[in-house]
């Protein structure tokens, strides 16, 4: 029996018969099928580890990116409260501690 029958194509069945295969290779035969198992087996963890590595920088990325953003927003939010106080003529010594900016970027507000 060169082929499976098609009603003994199931997997148990293929198991079985790769499994017999196996068993009829001489030593030789059977440590290149070991290696060449274990050479697929260490190409697929290869493949594996740098899905995950993908996914794990593209998640920090991410996450760099929002912080980054919560920053410029709380910026933003700090000017835009400084321009009113100024507008408002409070002293800058008192906009700074409010908002905790600088007074160099107080005096550049217009």
């Amino acid at each position: 029996m060169d082929k499976l029958p098609t009603y003994l194509r199931k997997p148990v069945f293929e198991k079985l018969f790769a499994i017999a295969a196996y068993t009829k290779l001489n030593k030789e035969e059977r440590d290149m099928y070991n290696a060449s198992l274990k050479n697929k087996w260490d190409a697929e963890s290869i493949r594996q580890t740098a899905i995950l590595e993908q996914k794990k920088a593209r998640k920090q990325g991410l996450d760099e990116g929002r912080e980054e953003g919560r920053k410029e927003g709380r910026k933003e939010g700090a000017l835009a409260i400084a321009l009113k106080l100024k507008s408002m003529d409070m002293a800058v010594e008192d906009i700074v501690q409010a908002t905790g900016l600088s007074v160099e970027e107080i005096e550049e507000l217009k």
